[in-house]
């Protein structure tokens, strides 16, 4: 049999001694580019050299190791199900295989002649135009077969649209790695949000000796780094994921002395990436540019109007209690804090974001103060002018496109709640850009959904947080290329829209989605686990309106991380599936009411793909878990 020769002529090099120790079993399976959980490895290893004497394993017994991890049942009854004999599946039955279990309905010989060429191993099978199980297993596994959408792997949104049509990608407290009071503030928090495809970071600035701004999270604990050395980062790694626009949300607390210093910095480290000037000379700005049109630019959003006075730049008149565009999320609102804890920070007048209403502004007498900022670092703000949120009346009648609001988790909840159709015709029309409340001392994250669901650009998260949430953030932007912007749905674009989250009417677009969870592959063994065993049990959750929230879970399979079987099948029904995000997530069950994360997989709903599909897992920290998966299948109906 050609299978049989082809695997003896592979193995046999590495079997001129006779045997293999387990050093040399890792060696010839990663030569294959066989990916294995060590665990998983450690355990059948040791059962096969058990059966005889000594830790070495003969040509037989590699063979049945490999064929432990990579012979999967389920696929072999595919394979048996579309094969002629049970050993070969020429192109035309492979092409079947496509059009009626995987809905590639669009597919032909070529495409399934492509498929043969490029996975098929064995050479005189592949000359046959057939498919051997090798090969079949080897497609089945990539990412042409995973429930992500190869089509969206790139850029294949509109992107001529006007900045604020899009989601963008976006992180609070960049610098950040820990928490908000103690944590350390270091560079890789600026490398690591770039290269993972985000768009916008923040940097909070203050005065540093020898008139060098620094960077940290004021009047806290949090070390803290150089502005300069912050801006060198991002010049190095601000395109290496994504040619999209970087918006550098500046959280400006500089005296006007070093806020020059900043403006120095900025253009002779960032040179013609910094977009200093209106694209085209224009004046008269009626619409904001496109990503397309801001490719590999820097955008500085910071306050920018006001009237010139001894070479500085003095602000328009700023409630003493709203902080927001100087001071974005470092001084919580009352709201904030439960009544029995207390901030770190002083909460004197001038420092409290105070009473936040969306219209009219507050009516009590409060202090007016006057902000400077640096002419200099003024003329660096084009297209994203921090301006200060009022209401929504005040925003319809002054405020002009470039300008953008800075809204915090509490407040903007609260809007969304009672005023949801006046804050979506506001995301129509100005980038608004969310962040967390001020009592998040542990840099806890809130539920990024909701403001997606009101048309929210920028929904800014810690990048250093993980949990569900974050999850719900890489997921969304795994779209369109992980490049940073996706593209609105056109129900929370247009300007006379009547969507809201709780009355959909006519944007409903219902679907309904089924999906046979299969099995599992060498999921992570339980951290409680002497062995390599886990009772895992698997949750889908779907996220989205409020209509279309809903979770389910399978059942439990006791003892067994390596291959669970569970063959069950779970029905939603989907009003908006533009907006809705599902999530898979395999834990332990450790007791009724104690489960363990072992791993989970998110991604928008409309980037599902059909059919029998393999389903990656990341871990807690959103790394990829390269031997673990899921094995579902997947149909709309």
């Amino acid at each position: 049999m050609d299978e049989n020769r082809w695997f003896w002529n592979l193995i046999q090099d590495d079997f001129k001694d006779g045997n293999i120790n387990f050093d040399g079993c890792i060696r010839l399976l990663e030569k294959m580019q066989i990916n294995f959980n060590e665990d998983h490895l450690k355990h059948i290893f040791k059962k096969t050299i058990d059966k005889h004497s000594g830790d070495r394993i003969s040509m037989d017994d590699f063979r049945a190791i490999y064929r432990a991890l990579e012979h999967r049942p389920e696929f072999e009854e595919l394979f048996k199900a579309y094969s002629i004999d049970g050993n070969i599946l020429p192109d035309g039955q492979l092409l079947k295989f496509l059009a009626k279990e995987q809905f590639q309905t669009e597919a032909n010989e070529t495409t399934a002649l492509e498929i043969i060429m490029k996975y098929e191993p064995i050479d005189e099978v592949r000359k046959r135009r057939q498919m051997s199980f090798e090969g079949f297993i080897r497609y089945m596994k990539s990412d042409e077969c995973s429930i992500f959408k190869y089509q969206h792997r790139s850029v294949y949104q509109d992107m001529t649209q006007p900045l604020c049509d899009y989601f963008i990608s976006s992180s609070h407290n960049t610098y950040l790695i820990a928490d908000q009071l103690m944590g350390p503030s270091d560079l890789w928090g600026y490398s690591s949000a770039l290269l993972k495809g985000c768009r916008c970071l923040e940097i909070d600035c203050w005065d540093g000796h020898n008139n060098e701004p620094i960077v940290y999270h004021g009047h806290t604990l949090t070390s803290k780094i150089p502005f300069r050395s912050v801006i060198h980062v991002i010049d190095k790694f601000a395109f290496m994921s994504s040619p999209y626009p970087v918006v550098l949300s500046l959280e400006n607390h500089c005296s006007p002395k070093q806020q020059e210093v900043m403006a120095m910095c900025l253009k002779s480290v960032l040179g013609d990436k910094l977009l200093s000037a209106p694209l085209g000379g224009e004046v008269d700005m009626t619409k904001l540019p496109s990503p397309e049109a801001l490719k590999h630019k820097v955008l500085i959003k910071n306050k920018k109007v006001g009237t010139l006075e001894q070479g500085m730049l003095r602000m328009e008149e700023d409630y003493a209690g709203e902080a927001e565009e100087v001071s974005d999320s470092d001084v919580p609102s009352d709201e904030d804090y439960p009544e029995d804890m207390s901030p770190v920070r002083s909460r004197t007048p001038s420092k409290r974001k105070g009473d936040r209403r969306s219209s009219p502004p507050p009516k009590r007498k409060i202090k007016e103060r006057k902000i400077k900022i640096a002419l200099a670092l003024s003329d660096l703000v084009v297209y994203t002018k921090s301006q200060k949120f009022v209401g929504f009346e005040h925003s319809m009648q002054f405020q002009k496109c470039w300008e953008n609001n800075s809204i915090g988790e509490s407040q903007a909840r609260k809007l969304a709640r009672v005023s949801a159709s006046q804050f979506i015709a506001h995301t129509t029309r100005f980038i608004t850009r969310i962040y967390p409340k001020g009592s998040r001392m542990k840099s806890s994250n809130y539920n990024p959904q909701e403001f997606w669901n009101i048309g929210c650009q920028m929904v800014a998260l810690n990048f250093q947080t993980p949990g569900p949430f974050l999850e719900l953030q890489v997921g969304k932007f795994l779209d369109n290329g992980g490049c940073g912007y996706v593209l609105k749905p056109a129900f929370l674009r247009d300007l006379n829209t009547t969507f809201t989250p709780r009355n959909v009417g006519a944007h409903s677009r219902p679907m309904s989605l089924s999906i046979r969870l299969i099995s599992g592959h060498q999921l992570p063994p339980s951290a409680m686990s002497k062995t390599n065993k886990a009772d895992p049990t698997v949750q889908i959750e779907i996220y989205g309106v409020p209509e279309d929230q809903a979770k389910k879970r399978s059942s439990v399979v006791k003892s067994n991380a390596l291959c669970p079987k569970w063959n069950e099948t779970f029905s939603f029904n989907i009003q908006v599936p533009e907006l809705a995000m599902i999530r898979f997530c395999v834990e332990d069950e450790v007791s009724l009411v104690n489960k363990e994360f072992l791993g989970q997989y998110t991604l928008p709903v409309m980037c599902l793909n059909t059919g029998y599909r393999n389903i990656p897992l990341m871990s807690k920290y959103g790394t990829r878990l390269k031997s673990a998966s899921l094995f579902a299948h997947v149909w709309f109906y």
